[in-house]
Protein backbone atom coordinates (compact mmCIF):
# COMPACT_ATOMS: atom_id res chain seq x y z
CA UNK A 1 0.00 0.00 0.00
CA UNK A 2 1.30 3.45 -0.86
CA UNK A 3 -0.59 5.02 2.02
CA UNK A 4 -1.75 3.78 5.40
CA UNK A 5 -3.98 5.53 7.96
CA UNK A 6 -1.12 5.94 10.44
CA UNK A 7 1.82 7.01 8.30
CA UNK A 8 4.00 7.59 11.36
CA UNK A 9 4.19 3.81 11.82
CA UNK A 10 6.73 3.75 8.97
CA UNK A 11 9.21 5.66 11.12
CA UNK A 12 9.20 3.26 14.07
CA UNK A 13 12.49 1.54 14.87
CA UNK A 14 12.96 -2.20 15.17
CA UNK A 15 14.26 -4.17 18.14
CA UNK A 16 17.46 -6.06 17.33
CA UNK A 17 17.34 -9.42 19.11
CA UNK A 18 20.26 -11.72 19.75
CA UNK A 19 21.04 -13.63 16.59
CA UNK A 20 19.58 -17.17 16.39
CA UNK A 21 22.04 -20.04 16.19
CA UNK A 22 20.38 -21.59 13.14
CA UNK A 23 20.56 -18.31 11.24
CA UNK A 24 24.32 -18.12 11.70
CA UNK A 25 24.66 -21.77 10.69
CA UNK A 26 22.80 -21.07 7.44
CA UNK A 27 24.92 -18.00 6.72
CA UNK A 28 28.15 -19.93 7.24
CA UNK A 29 26.92 -22.91 5.23
CA UNK A 30 27.20 -25.30 8.17
CA UNK A 31 25.33 -28.58 8.03
CA UNK A 32 24.99 -28.56 11.82
CA UNK A 33 24.71 -25.80 14.39
CA UNK A 34 26.10 -27.96 17.19
CA UNK A 35 29.45 -26.16 17.36
CA UNK A 36 27.91 -22.69 17.63
CA UNK A 37 27.52 -21.19 21.09
CA UNK A 38 25.16 -18.32 21.71
CA UNK A 39 26.10 -15.88 24.45
CA UNK A 40 23.94 -13.03 23.16
CA UNK A 41 20.46 -13.08 24.66
CA UNK A 42 21.04 -13.62 28.39
CA UNK A 43 19.41 -17.02 28.21
CA UNK A 44 19.73 -19.54 31.00
CA UNK A 45 22.79 -21.66 30.20
CA UNK A 46 21.43 -24.77 31.95
CA UNK A 47 17.89 -24.60 30.60
CA UNK A 48 14.64 -25.10 32.50
CA UNK A 49 14.01 -27.11 35.61
CA UNK A 50 13.45 -30.84 35.00
CA UNK A 51 10.13 -30.32 36.76
CA UNK A 52 9.17 -27.72 34.14
CA UNK A 53 10.19 -30.08 31.33
CA UNK A 54 8.03 -32.84 32.82
CA UNK A 55 5.11 -30.40 33.06
CA UNK A 56 5.52 -29.46 29.39
CA UNK A 57 5.56 -33.09 28.34
CA UNK A 58 2.40 -33.81 30.31
CA UNK A 59 0.70 -30.76 28.81
CA UNK A 60 1.66 -31.60 25.22
CA UNK A 61 -1.21 -34.02 24.65
CA UNK A 62 -3.75 -31.31 25.49
CA UNK A 63 -2.59 -28.71 23.01
CA UNK A 64 -5.88 -29.00 21.11
CA UNK A 65 -7.60 -27.26 24.03
CA UNK A 66 -7.49 -23.49 24.53
CA UNK A 67 -5.49 -22.36 27.57
CA UNK A 68 -7.02 -20.87 30.68
CA UNK A 69 -7.52 -17.30 29.50
CA UNK A 70 -7.05 -15.92 32.99
CA UNK A 71 -4.06 -18.10 33.98
CA UNK A 72 -5.93 -18.89 37.20
CA UNK A 73 -3.60 -21.46 38.74
CA UNK A 74 -0.41 -19.64 37.78
CA UNK A 75 -1.75 -16.43 39.28
CA UNK A 76 -2.76 -18.38 42.38
CA UNK A 77 0.76 -19.76 42.76
CA UNK A 78 2.29 -16.31 42.28
CA UNK A 79 -0.16 -14.75 44.74
CA UNK A 80 0.84 -17.29 47.38
CA UNK A 81 4.54 -16.68 46.71
CA UNK A 82 4.30 -12.90 47.04
CA UNK A 83 1.49 -12.71 49.59
CA UNK A 84 -0.82 -10.64 47.42
CA UNK A 85 -4.32 -11.19 46.06
CA UNK A 86 -4.76 -12.99 42.75
CA UNK A 87 -6.44 -9.95 41.23
CA UNK A 88 -3.19 -8.03 41.76
CA UNK A 89 -1.43 -10.19 39.16
CA UNK A 90 -1.50 -10.24 35.38
CA UNK A 91 0.29 -12.85 33.25
CA UNK A 92 1.68 -11.98 29.84
CA UNK A 93 3.38 -13.42 26.79
CA UNK A 94 6.68 -12.49 28.38
CA UNK A 95 6.97 -9.37 30.51
CA UNK A 96 7.42 -7.49 27.22
CA UNK A 97 3.72 -7.89 26.54
CA UNK A 98 2.93 -6.29 29.88
CA UNK A 99 5.11 -3.32 28.94
CA UNK A 100 2.88 -3.00 25.88
CA UNK A 101 -0.25 -3.18 28.08
CA UNK A 102 1.18 -0.34 30.18
CA UNK A 103 1.73 1.72 27.06
CA UNK A 104 -1.86 1.10 25.98
CA UNK A 105 -3.14 2.33 29.33
CA UNK A 106 -0.83 5.27 30.00
CA UNK A 107 0.56 6.70 26.77
CA UNK A 108 -1.09 9.01 24.28
CA UNK A 109 0.06 11.71 21.85
CA UNK A 110 1.88 14.42 23.77
CA UNK A 111 2.65 12.29 26.81
CA UNK A 112 6.03 10.88 27.80
CA UNK A 113 7.83 8.25 29.79
CA UNK A 114 11.15 8.66 31.59
CA UNK A 115 13.94 6.10 31.42
CA UNK A 116 17.71 5.80 31.72
CA UNK A 117 19.53 6.22 28.42
CA UNK A 118 21.26 2.83 28.67
CA UNK A 119 18.27 0.90 29.99
CA UNK A 120 16.30 -1.82 28.18
CA UNK A 121 15.71 -0.37 24.74
CA UNK A 122 12.12 -1.61 24.43
CA UNK A 123 10.92 1.30 26.60
CA UNK A 124 12.38 3.72 24.09
CA UNK A 125 10.93 1.83 21.14
CA UNK A 126 7.42 1.52 22.49
CA UNK A 127 6.80 5.21 23.24
CA UNK A 128 6.64 6.43 19.62
CA UNK A 129 4.27 3.57 18.80
CA UNK A 130 1.73 5.58 20.83
CA UNK A 131 2.98 8.94 19.51
CA UNK A 132 4.52 9.61 22.90
CA UNK A 133 8.06 10.63 23.81
CA UNK A 134 10.73 8.64 25.64
CA UNK A 135 12.79 11.03 27.76
CA UNK A 136 16.19 9.40 28.20
CA UNK A 137 18.29 10.42 31.19
CA UNK A 138 22.07 9.87 31.13
CA UNK A 139 23.39 7.24 33.50
CA UNK A 140 26.18 7.78 35.99
CA UNK A 141 28.78 5.00 35.90
CA UNK A 142 26.32 3.06 33.73
CA UNK A 143 23.80 3.06 36.60
CA UNK A 144 20.42 4.78 36.77
CA UNK A 145 20.70 8.37 38.01
CA UNK A 146 17.48 8.50 40.00
CA UNK A 147 17.87 12.16 41.00
CA UNK A 148 18.21 13.16 37.35
CA UNK A 149 15.26 10.97 36.44
CA UNK A 150 13.15 12.74 39.05
CA UNK A 151 14.21 16.08 37.62
CA UNK A 152 13.25 14.91 34.12
CA UNK A 153 9.62 14.29 35.08
CA UNK A 154 7.21 16.77 33.50
CA UNK A 155 3.45 17.32 33.80
CA UNK A 156 3.13 15.10 30.71
CA UNK A 157 5.06 12.18 32.25
CA UNK A 158 2.92 9.09 32.68
CA UNK A 159 5.49 6.42 33.54
CA UNK A 160 9.04 5.99 34.83
CA UNK A 161 10.80 2.74 33.99
CA UNK A 162 13.51 1.39 36.28
CA UNK A 163 15.23 -1.80 35.11
CA UNK A 164 16.86 -3.32 38.18
CA UNK A 165 19.20 -5.11 37.62
CA UNK A 166 19.62 -3.19 34.40
CA UNK A 167 19.98 -4.65 30.95
CA UNK A 168 22.46 -4.18 29.25
CA UNK A 169 24.79 -2.77 31.93
CA UNK A 170 24.28 -5.38 34.66
CA UNK A 171 24.25 -2.68 37.35
CA UNK A 172 21.79 -2.52 40.23
CA UNK A 173 20.31 0.14 42.48
CA UNK A 174 20.31 -0.25 46.26
CA UNK A 175 17.26 -0.36 48.49
CA UNK A 176 18.22 3.00 50.01
CA UNK A 177 18.43 4.62 46.56
CA UNK A 178 15.04 3.22 45.58
CA UNK A 179 13.46 4.32 48.88
CA UNK A 180 14.72 7.88 48.41
CA UNK A 181 13.36 7.93 44.87
CA UNK A 182 9.95 6.60 45.88
CA UNK A 183 9.69 9.22 48.63
CA UNK A 184 9.88 11.96 45.97
CA UNK A 185 8.23 10.64 42.82
CA UNK A 186 4.81 12.20 42.11
CA UNK A 187 1.85 9.95 42.87
CA UNK A 188 0.45 10.79 39.42
CA UNK A 189 3.33 8.96 37.70
CA UNK A 190 3.36 5.17 37.38
CA UNK A 191 6.66 3.66 38.51
CA UNK A 192 7.50 0.43 36.69
CA UNK A 193 10.19 -1.79 38.18
CA UNK A 194 11.38 -4.19 35.50
CA UNK A 195 13.02 -7.02 37.43
CA UNK A 196 13.68 -9.60 34.72
CA UNK A 197 16.98 -10.65 36.32
CA UNK A 198 16.16 -10.29 40.00
CA UNK A 199 15.85 -14.00 40.81
CA UNK A 200 19.48 -14.51 39.75
CA UNK A 201 20.43 -12.72 42.97
CA UNK A 202 20.23 -14.41 46.37
CA UNK A 203 16.99 -13.38 48.14
CA UNK A 204 18.87 -11.29 50.71
CA UNK A 205 20.31 -9.13 47.91
CA UNK A 206 16.99 -8.49 46.15
CA UNK A 207 15.49 -5.02 46.79
CA UNK A 208 12.02 -5.22 48.30
CA UNK A 209 9.97 -3.53 45.59
CA UNK A 210 6.92 -5.57 46.59
CA UNK A 211 6.70 -3.31 49.65
CA UNK A 212 6.00 -0.41 47.29
CA UNK A 213 3.22 -2.35 45.56
CA UNK A 214 1.60 -3.00 48.93
CA UNK A 215 1.86 0.60 50.12
CA UNK A 216 1.41 2.76 47.01
CA UNK A 217 -1.16 2.93 44.21
CA UNK A 218 1.25 3.87 41.41
CA UNK A 219 3.73 0.97 41.33
CA UNK A 220 4.12 -2.02 39.00
CA UNK A 221 6.64 -4.83 39.41
CA UNK A 222 7.39 -6.86 36.27
CA UNK A 223 9.10 -10.24 36.32
CA UNK A 224 9.66 -13.08 33.90
CA UNK A 225 10.22 -16.82 33.68
CA UNK A 226 12.69 -16.31 30.80
CA UNK A 227 15.92 -15.80 32.77
CA UNK A 228 16.43 -17.57 36.10
CA UNK A 229 13.73 -20.12 35.27
CA UNK A 230 14.99 -20.84 31.75
CA UNK A 231 11.66 -20.60 29.92
CA UNK A 232 12.51 -17.91 27.37
CA UNK A 233 11.14 -20.00 24.50
CA UNK A 234 7.70 -20.22 26.09
CA UNK A 235 7.34 -16.46 26.66
CA UNK A 236 5.71 -16.08 30.05
CA UNK A 237 6.04 -13.15 32.42
CA UNK A 238 3.88 -11.36 34.96
CA UNK A 239 3.12 -8.02 36.55
CA UNK A 240 2.03 -7.16 40.08
CA UNK A 241 0.25 -3.98 41.16
CA UNK A 242 -3.00 -2.93 42.79
CA UNK A 243 -6.14 -4.75 41.75
CA UNK A 244 -7.45 -1.55 40.15
CA UNK A 245 -4.31 -1.17 38.04
CA UNK A 246 -4.33 -4.81 36.96
CA UNK A 247 -7.97 -4.50 35.94
CA UNK A 248 -6.96 -1.70 33.56
CA UNK A 249 -4.23 -3.85 32.02
CA UNK A 250 -6.66 -6.72 31.60
CA UNK A 251 -8.94 -4.48 29.56
CA UNK A 252 -6.28 -4.25 26.84
CA UNK A 253 -5.12 -7.87 27.13
CA UNK A 254 -6.19 -10.21 24.36
CA UNK A 255 -7.82 -13.55 25.31
CA UNK A 256 -5.60 -16.63 25.59
CA UNK A 257 -2.43 -14.52 25.52
CA UNK A 258 -0.39 -17.11 27.46
CA UNK A 259 -0.34 -20.64 26.09
CA UNK A 260 -1.24 -23.67 28.18
CA UNK A 261 2.20 -25.26 28.09
CA UNK A 262 3.79 -22.02 29.31
CA UNK A 263 1.37 -21.85 32.24
CA UNK A 264 2.07 -25.43 33.30
CA UNK A 265 5.84 -25.07 32.94
CA UNK A 266 5.89 -21.80 34.88
CA UNK A 267 3.97 -23.31 37.80
CA UNK A 268 6.39 -26.23 37.96
CA UNK A 269 9.43 -23.98 37.66
CA UNK A 270 8.16 -21.77 40.46
CA UNK A 271 8.33 -24.74 42.83
CA UNK A 272 11.91 -25.72 42.00
CA UNK A 273 13.99 -23.46 44.24
CA UNK A 274 16.87 -25.93 44.07
CA UNK A 275 17.23 -25.49 40.31
CA UNK A 276 17.24 -21.69 40.65
CA UNK A 277 19.97 -21.97 43.26
CA UNK A 278 22.07 -24.05 40.85
CA UNK A 279 21.60 -21.32 38.23
CA UNK A 280 22.66 -18.64 40.69
CA UNK A 281 25.88 -20.50 41.46
CA UNK A 282 26.63 -21.00 37.77
CA UNK A 283 26.18 -17.26 37.16
CA UNK A 284 28.30 -16.22 40.14
CA UNK A 285 31.10 -18.59 39.16
CA UNK A 286 30.84 -17.63 35.48
CA UNK A 287 30.99 -13.92 36.20
CA UNK A 288 34.04 -14.39 38.42
CA UNK A 289 35.78 -16.42 35.70
CA UNK A 290 35.02 -13.90 32.94
CA UNK A 291 35.94 -10.87 35.03
CA UNK A 292 39.24 -12.44 36.05
CA UNK A 293 39.93 -13.31 32.41
CA UNK A 294 39.16 -9.79 31.23
CA UNK A 295 41.49 -8.35 33.86
CA UNK A 296 44.26 -10.69 32.74
CA UNK A 297 43.67 -9.61 29.12
CA UNK A 298 43.68 -5.94 30.11
CA UNK A 299 40.08 -5.36 29.02
CA UNK A 300 37.73 -2.95 30.76
CA UNK A 301 34.37 -4.35 31.85
CA UNK A 302 31.34 -3.31 33.87
CA UNK A 303 30.95 -5.36 37.07
CA UNK A 304 27.61 -7.14 36.79
CA UNK A 305 25.07 -8.72 39.13
CA UNK A 306 23.12 -10.38 36.32
CA UNK A 307 23.90 -13.28 33.96
CA UNK A 308 25.76 -11.12 31.44
CA UNK A 309 28.63 -8.67 31.35
CA UNK A 310 29.62 -5.66 29.25
CA UNK A 311 33.21 -5.67 28.07
CA UNK A 312 35.02 -2.93 26.16
CA UNK A 313 36.63 -4.30 23.00
CA UNK A 314 37.18 -1.24 20.78
CA UNK A 315 35.03 -1.72 17.71
CA UNK A 316 32.15 -3.74 19.08
CA UNK A 317 30.44 -4.54 15.79
CA UNK A 318 33.72 -5.73 14.25
CA UNK A 319 34.39 -7.97 17.24
CA UNK A 320 30.84 -9.30 17.05
CA UNK A 321 31.42 -10.23 13.40
CA UNK A 322 34.79 -11.81 14.15
CA UNK A 323 33.37 -13.92 16.96
CA UNK A 324 30.59 -15.11 14.68
CA UNK A 325 33.19 -16.36 12.21
CA UNK A 326 34.55 -18.41 15.10
CA UNK A 327 31.04 -19.74 15.90
CA UNK A 328 30.37 -17.58 18.97
CA UNK A 329 27.41 -15.20 19.05
CA UNK A 330 27.52 -12.21 21.42
CA UNK A 331 25.59 -8.95 21.35
CA UNK A 332 26.92 -5.71 19.84
CA UNK A 333 25.97 -2.64 21.83
CA UNK A 334 25.95 0.18 19.26
CA UNK A 335 22.15 0.21 19.42
CA UNK A 336 22.48 1.26 23.06
CA UNK A 337 25.01 3.97 22.31
CA UNK A 338 27.90 1.78 23.46
CA UNK A 339 29.70 1.01 20.19
CA UNK A 340 32.96 0.06 21.93
CA UNK A 341 31.32 -2.73 23.90
CA UNK A 342 29.84 -6.16 23.43
CA UNK A 343 27.51 -7.83 25.90
CA UNK A 344 28.34 -11.41 26.76
CA UNK A 345 25.96 -13.83 28.45
CA UNK A 346 27.41 -16.11 31.09
CA UNK A 347 27.50 -19.61 29.61
CA UNK A 348 28.53 -22.98 30.93
CA UNK A 349 32.08 -23.36 32.18
CA UNK A 350 33.14 -24.92 28.86
CA UNK A 351 31.48 -22.15 26.85
CA UNK A 352 33.10 -19.46 28.97
CA UNK A 353 36.54 -21.03 28.51
CA UNK A 354 36.07 -21.27 24.76
CA UNK A 355 34.99 -17.63 24.57
CA UNK A 356 38.05 -16.46 26.50
CA UNK A 357 40.38 -18.52 24.30
CA UNK A 358 38.93 -16.96 21.15
CA UNK A 359 39.02 -13.45 22.61
CA UNK A 360 42.72 -13.89 23.35
CA UNK A 361 43.22 -14.83 19.70
CA UNK A 362 41.35 -11.71 18.60
CA UNK A 363 43.59 -9.57 20.80
CA UNK A 364 46.67 -11.09 19.18
CA UNK A 365 45.15 -10.36 15.74
CA UNK A 366 44.45 -6.75 16.68
CA UNK A 367 40.70 -7.12 16.28
CA UNK A 368 40.00 -6.56 19.96
CA UNK A 369 41.52 -3.25 21.04
CA UNK A 370 42.58 -2.59 24.60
Amino acid sequence: MSTIPNMWIKNLAFYEPGRPIDELARELGLSSADEIIKLASNENALGPSPKAVDAMQRAASNMHIYPDGGSFYLRLALAQKYHVDMDQIIVGNGSNEIIEFLAHVYLQPGSNLVMADKAFIVYKLIAPAYQAEAITVPMVDLTHDLDAMLAAITPQTRMVFIANPNNPTGTMLSQDALDAFMDQVPASVAVVFDEAYIELLPPDRQPDTMAYVKSRPNVYVLRTFSKAYGLAGLRVGYGISTAENIQLLNRVRQPFNVNAMAQEAAMAALEDDEHVEIIRKLVIDGLAFLQNAFEEMGLEYVPSVANFILVKVGRGRKVFDALQQRLIIVRPMDGYGLPEYVRITVGTADQNRRLVLVMKQLIEEGIIEK
